[in-house]
Protein backbone atom coordinates (compact mmCIF):
# COMPACT_ATOMS: atom_id res chain seq x y z
CA UNK A 1 0.00 0.00 0.00
CA UNK A 2 1.47 3.28 -0.82
CA UNK A 3 1.96 6.10 2.09
CA UNK A 4 -0.44 9.01 2.24
CA UNK A 5 0.62 12.18 1.52
CA UNK A 6 -0.40 15.59 2.44
CA UNK A 7 -1.37 18.49 0.37
CA UNK A 8 2.41 20.00 1.17
CA UNK A 9 4.28 16.85 0.61
CA UNK A 10 2.49 16.29 -2.82
CA UNK A 11 2.78 19.65 -3.70
CA UNK A 12 6.80 19.67 -2.62
CA UNK A 13 6.88 15.94 -4.67
CA UNK A 14 5.09 17.57 -7.97
CA UNK A 15 8.06 20.78 -7.81
CA UNK A 16 10.86 18.43 -7.70
CA UNK A 17 9.50 15.73 -10.48
CA UNK A 18 8.91 18.93 -12.79
CA UNK A 19 12.24 20.00 -11.82
CA UNK A 20 14.35 17.12 -12.89
CA UNK A 21 12.02 16.50 -15.73
CA UNK A 22 12.77 20.40 -17.09
CA UNK A 23 16.67 19.90 -16.25
CA UNK A 24 16.80 16.68 -18.19
CA UNK A 25 14.78 18.04 -21.27
CA UNK A 26 17.44 20.87 -21.34
CA UNK A 27 20.24 18.61 -20.94
CA UNK A 28 19.13 16.29 -23.84
CA UNK A 29 19.62 18.82 -26.26
CA UNK A 30 22.66 20.89 -24.57
CA UNK A 31 25.05 18.29 -22.47
CA UNK A 32 28.90 18.82 -24.03
CA UNK A 33 30.51 16.11 -25.85
CA UNK A 34 33.01 14.68 -23.33
CA UNK A 35 35.15 11.90 -24.23
CA UNK A 36 34.48 10.41 -20.27
CA UNK A 37 30.62 10.82 -20.98
CA UNK A 38 31.10 8.73 -24.06
CA UNK A 39 29.33 5.25 -23.99
CA UNK A 40 32.28 3.23 -24.24
CA UNK A 41 34.72 5.21 -21.77
CA UNK A 42 35.59 2.76 -18.85
CA UNK A 43 34.63 3.22 -15.40
CA UNK A 44 38.85 4.29 -14.88
CA UNK A 45 38.39 6.61 -17.33
CA UNK A 46 35.38 8.15 -15.44
CA UNK A 47 37.73 7.83 -12.29
CA UNK A 48 40.22 9.73 -13.75
CA UNK A 49 38.31 12.11 -15.29
CA UNK A 50 36.84 12.95 -11.88
CA UNK A 51 40.20 13.38 -10.45
CA UNK A 52 42.03 15.39 -12.61
CA UNK A 53 38.66 17.87 -12.93
CA UNK A 54 38.68 18.67 -9.28
CA UNK A 55 38.84 22.92 -9.57
CA UNK A 56 40.18 22.68 -12.90
CA UNK A 57 38.25 23.64 -16.04
CA UNK A 58 37.07 20.89 -18.23
CA UNK A 59 39.12 22.97 -21.28
CA UNK A 60 42.52 22.14 -19.30
CA UNK A 61 41.40 18.62 -18.57
CA UNK A 62 40.12 17.24 -21.89
CA UNK A 63 43.84 17.56 -23.81
CA UNK A 64 45.28 16.06 -20.64
CA UNK A 65 42.50 13.32 -20.07
CA UNK A 66 42.99 11.87 -23.56
CA UNK A 67 46.61 11.76 -22.99
CA UNK A 68 46.72 10.41 -20.11
CA UNK A 69 44.43 7.62 -21.04
CA UNK A 70 46.09 6.48 -24.20
CA UNK A 71 49.71 6.48 -21.81
CA UNK A 72 47.76 4.23 -19.42
CA UNK A 73 44.34 2.79 -20.19
CA UNK A 74 44.03 0.49 -17.13
CA UNK A 75 45.14 1.10 -13.27
CA UNK A 76 47.72 -1.58 -13.84
CA UNK A 77 49.35 0.96 -16.30
CA UNK A 78 49.32 3.60 -14.29
CA UNK A 79 50.35 1.79 -11.00
CA UNK A 80 53.13 0.40 -12.75
CA UNK A 81 54.65 3.58 -14.21
CA UNK A 82 57.46 5.81 -12.55
CA UNK A 83 56.10 8.76 -10.25
CA UNK A 84 58.39 10.86 -11.89
CA UNK A 85 56.72 10.25 -15.65
CA UNK A 86 53.15 10.48 -14.14
CA UNK A 87 54.25 14.48 -11.89
CA UNK A 88 55.14 14.80 -15.68
CA UNK A 89 52.21 13.29 -17.33
CA UNK A 90 50.00 15.55 -14.80
CA UNK A 91 52.22 18.49 -15.95
CA UNK A 92 50.18 22.18 -15.02
CA UNK A 93 47.23 20.47 -14.02
CA UNK A 94 47.51 22.13 -10.47
CA UNK A 95 47.97 20.56 -7.18
CA UNK A 96 50.54 17.82 -8.49
CA UNK A 97 49.51 15.87 -5.17
CA UNK A 98 45.98 14.74 -7.31
CA UNK A 99 48.71 12.72 -9.49
CA UNK A 100 50.66 11.21 -6.72
CA UNK A 101 46.82 10.07 -4.91
CA UNK A 102 45.84 8.52 -8.48
CA UNK A 103 48.62 6.37 -8.88
CA UNK A 104 48.06 4.95 -5.17
CA UNK A 105 44.53 4.72 -5.64
CA UNK A 106 45.80 2.57 -8.98
CA UNK A 107 47.60 0.10 -6.76
CA UNK A 108 44.97 -0.45 -4.28
CA UNK A 109 42.45 -1.06 -7.40
CA UNK A 110 45.59 -3.46 -8.37
CA UNK A 111 45.89 -4.98 -5.03
CA UNK A 112 42.72 -5.13 -3.28
CA UNK A 113 40.15 -5.16 -6.50
CA UNK A 114 42.36 -7.35 -9.27
CA UNK A 115 42.21 -3.98 -11.68
CA UNK A 116 38.78 -3.24 -11.29
CA UNK A 117 37.10 -0.09 -10.22
CA UNK A 118 34.63 -1.09 -7.67
CA UNK A 119 31.24 -0.07 -7.99
CA UNK A 120 30.02 1.11 -4.50
CA UNK A 121 30.43 4.04 -2.59
CA UNK A 122 31.33 1.99 0.21
CA UNK A 123 34.24 0.59 -1.50
CA UNK A 124 35.43 3.68 -3.62
CA UNK A 125 35.58 5.63 -0.26
CA UNK A 126 38.57 3.48 0.83
CA UNK A 127 40.42 3.97 -1.71
CA UNK A 128 43.20 6.44 -1.64
CA UNK A 129 42.62 10.03 -2.35
CA UNK A 130 38.51 9.15 -3.18
CA UNK A 131 36.22 11.36 -1.00
CA UNK A 132 32.31 10.74 -1.06
CA UNK A 133 31.62 13.26 -3.94
CA UNK A 134 34.38 11.38 -6.08
CA UNK A 135 32.95 7.69 -5.11
CA UNK A 136 29.26 9.07 -5.69
CA UNK A 137 29.85 10.45 -9.30
CA UNK A 138 32.06 7.36 -10.12
CA UNK A 139 29.00 4.87 -8.77
CA UNK A 140 26.76 7.31 -11.20
CA UNK A 141 28.55 8.08 -14.42
CA UNK A 142 30.75 5.42 -14.58
CA UNK A 143 28.20 2.02 -13.36
CA UNK A 144 25.03 4.20 -14.11
CA UNK A 145 23.50 4.02 -10.67
CA UNK A 146 21.50 5.66 -8.02
CA UNK A 147 23.88 7.53 -6.03
CA UNK A 148 23.42 11.54 -4.78
CA UNK A 149 26.05 13.49 -6.59
CA UNK A 150 27.09 16.97 -4.90
CA UNK A 151 29.24 19.29 -6.51
CA UNK A 152 29.56 22.99 -6.35
CA UNK A 153 27.88 23.27 -9.43
CA UNK A 154 24.54 20.89 -8.27
CA UNK A 155 24.86 22.75 -4.60
CA UNK A 156 24.38 25.81 -6.39
CA UNK A 157 21.50 24.81 -8.76
CA UNK A 158 19.67 23.45 -5.69
CA UNK A 159 20.60 26.70 -3.73
CA UNK A 160 18.95 28.67 -5.97
CA UNK A 161 16.15 26.51 -7.36
CA UNK A 162 15.15 25.16 -4.19
CA UNK A 163 16.41 27.21 -1.15
CA UNK A 164 16.33 30.52 -2.86
CA UNK A 165 19.69 31.47 -1.72
CA UNK A 166 22.39 33.00 -3.89
CA UNK A 167 24.83 30.45 -3.46
CA UNK A 168 25.43 27.46 -1.31
CA UNK A 169 26.83 27.69 2.63
CA UNK A 170 30.97 27.31 2.28
CA UNK A 171 30.73 23.63 3.68
CA UNK A 172 28.25 21.33 2.95
CA UNK A 173 25.26 20.55 5.37
CA UNK A 174 22.90 17.49 6.16
CA UNK A 175 20.09 19.81 5.26
CA UNK A 176 21.51 20.55 1.77
CA UNK A 177 22.24 16.80 1.56
CA UNK A 178 18.73 15.73 2.42
CA UNK A 179 17.18 17.81 -0.33
CA UNK A 180 19.29 16.63 -2.73
CA UNK A 181 17.96 13.18 -2.01
CA UNK A 182 14.74 13.99 -2.08
CA UNK A 183 15.23 15.41 -5.57
CA UNK A 184 17.62 12.49 -7.15
CA UNK A 185 15.36 9.94 -8.66
CA UNK A 186 15.01 6.90 -7.44
CA UNK A 187 15.27 4.95 -10.81
CA UNK A 188 19.23 4.12 -11.75
CA UNK A 189 19.10 5.63 -14.89
CA UNK A 190 17.25 8.35 -14.53
CA UNK A 191 19.63 9.17 -11.10
CA UNK A 192 22.68 9.30 -13.37
CA UNK A 193 20.93 11.51 -15.84
CA UNK A 194 20.04 13.89 -13.62
CA UNK A 195 23.65 14.03 -11.65
CA UNK A 196 25.26 14.71 -14.60
CA UNK A 197 22.30 17.22 -15.95
CA UNK A 198 22.60 18.97 -13.02
CA UNK A 199 25.90 19.29 -13.16
CA UNK A 200 26.05 20.70 -16.43
CA UNK A 201 23.29 23.22 -15.68
CA UNK A 202 25.80 24.89 -13.12
CA UNK A 203 28.70 24.92 -15.20
CA UNK A 204 27.13 26.05 -18.06
CA UNK A 205 23.88 27.96 -17.00
CA UNK A 206 23.47 28.64 -13.52
CA UNK A 207 27.22 29.67 -12.48
CA UNK A 208 28.62 31.73 -9.85
CA UNK A 209 28.92 34.95 -11.23
CA UNK A 210 27.41 35.80 -13.98
CA UNK A 211 24.08 33.51 -14.39
CA UNK A 212 22.16 33.52 -17.69
CA UNK A 213 18.37 33.43 -15.91
CA UNK A 214 17.22 33.88 -19.88
CA UNK A 215 18.90 30.52 -21.04
CA UNK A 216 17.53 28.58 -17.94
CA UNK A 217 14.94 25.71 -18.04
CA UNK A 218 13.81 26.46 -14.90
CA UNK A 219 13.16 29.91 -14.26
CA UNK A 220 10.09 29.65 -14.00
CA UNK A 221 10.80 27.18 -11.03
CA UNK A 222 13.39 28.73 -9.22
CA UNK A 223 12.88 30.16 -5.68
CA UNK A 224 16.23 32.84 -5.83
CA UNK A 225 14.61 34.43 -9.38
CA UNK A 226 10.93 34.63 -7.26
CA UNK A 227 12.30 36.15 -4.94
CA UNK A 228 13.85 39.01 -6.67
CA UNK A 229 17.79 37.26 -6.31
CA UNK A 230 18.63 38.26 -2.94
CA UNK A 231 22.31 38.35 -2.02
CA UNK A 232 24.67 35.93 -1.09
CA UNK A 233 23.60 35.26 2.89
CA UNK A 234 26.93 33.28 3.68
CA UNK A 235 29.72 36.36 1.93
CA UNK A 236 30.78 37.01 5.11
CA UNK A 237 32.18 33.44 5.68
CA UNK A 238 34.41 32.96 2.46
CA UNK A 239 37.62 32.97 2.05
CA UNK A 240 39.44 34.31 -1.16
CA UNK A 241 42.63 32.23 -1.35
CA UNK A 242 45.60 34.72 -3.22
CA UNK A 243 47.78 33.24 -6.02
CA UNK A 244 50.67 35.90 -6.46
CA UNK A 245 53.66 35.61 -4.57
CA UNK A 246 52.42 32.78 -2.36
CA UNK A 247 54.03 29.63 -1.87
CA UNK A 248 51.07 27.94 -3.55
CA UNK A 249 52.84 29.85 -7.04
CA UNK A 250 56.26 29.04 -5.75
CA UNK A 251 55.91 25.43 -5.25
CA UNK A 252 54.14 25.49 -8.46
CA UNK A 253 57.34 27.22 -10.37
CA UNK A 254 59.48 24.87 -8.75
CA UNK A 255 58.03 21.86 -9.98
CA UNK A 256 57.53 23.51 -13.27
CA UNK A 257 61.42 23.68 -13.37
CA UNK A 258 61.52 19.83 -12.66
CA UNK A 259 59.46 18.24 -14.85
CA UNK A 260 61.28 20.57 -17.58
CA UNK A 261 64.66 19.28 -16.24
CA UNK A 262 66.20 15.79 -17.85
CA UNK A 263 68.62 15.51 -14.95
CA UNK A 264 68.81 16.60 -11.14
CA UNK A 265 69.09 20.35 -10.88
CA UNK A 266 71.62 21.99 -8.09
CA UNK A 267 69.10 23.42 -4.85
CA UNK A 268 70.77 26.79 -5.60
CA UNK A 269 69.60 26.84 -9.09
CA UNK A 270 66.31 27.43 -8.30
CA UNK A 271 66.80 30.45 -7.54
CA UNK A 272 66.21 31.58 -11.28
CA UNK A 273 62.51 30.63 -10.90
CA UNK A 274 61.84 32.34 -7.57
CA UNK A 275 64.56 34.44 -5.77
CA UNK A 276 63.03 34.53 -2.87
CA UNK A 277 65.07 32.60 -0.61
CA UNK A 278 63.62 31.90 2.79
CA UNK A 279 60.24 31.09 0.76
CA UNK A 280 61.93 28.85 -1.35
CA UNK A 281 63.34 26.65 0.71
CA UNK A 282 59.88 26.53 3.15
CA UNK A 283 57.93 25.35 -0.57
CA UNK A 284 61.08 23.37 -1.35
CA UNK A 285 60.66 21.66 2.12
CA UNK A 286 56.92 21.39 1.89
CA UNK A 287 57.50 19.15 -1.85
CA UNK A 288 59.92 17.20 -0.52
CA UNK A 289 57.27 16.54 2.87
CA UNK A 290 54.97 15.55 0.14
CA UNK A 291 56.54 13.03 -1.36
CA UNK A 292 56.49 15.69 -5.05
CA UNK A 293 60.05 16.02 -4.76
CA UNK A 294 63.84 13.72 -4.17
CA UNK A 295 66.46 15.77 -2.75
CA UNK A 296 69.71 14.17 -2.67
CA UNK A 297 72.88 15.22 -0.86
CA UNK A 298 76.03 13.74 -2.45
CA UNK A 299 78.74 12.86 0.25
CA UNK A 300 82.54 14.71 -0.66
CA UNK A 301 84.87 12.88 1.53
CA UNK A 302 87.35 15.29 0.26
CA UNK A 303 86.89 19.01 -0.53
CA UNK A 304 84.17 21.01 -0.49
CA UNK A 305 80.41 19.53 -0.25
CA UNK A 306 78.03 20.15 -3.51
CA UNK A 307 75.15 21.57 -3.67
CA UNK A 308 71.93 19.50 -2.69
CA UNK A 309 70.82 18.28 -6.24
CA UNK A 310 66.28 18.27 -6.25
CA UNK A 311 64.40 16.27 -8.95
CA UNK A 312 61.26 14.33 -9.09
CA UNK A 313 60.72 11.30 -7.86
CA UNK A 314 61.89 8.21 -8.97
Amino acid sequence: MAPAHDDSTTSALAEADALTDAVLTWFGSHARDLPWRAAGCTAWGVLVSEIMLQQTPVVRVEPAWRAWIARWPRPVDLAEASTADVLRAWDRLGYPRRALRLQECARAIVDVHAGRVPDTEEALVALPGIGPYTAAAVVAFAYRRRSVVLDTNVRRVIARAVDGEALPTPTLTAGERRRADALTPRDDARSAAWAAASMELGALVCTARSPRCDACPVADLCRWRADGYPGDAHAHRRRTQPWTGTDRQARGRIMAELRAADHPVPEPELARVWPDHEQRARALDGLVDDGLVRREVAVVPDGDPTPPLVSLPR
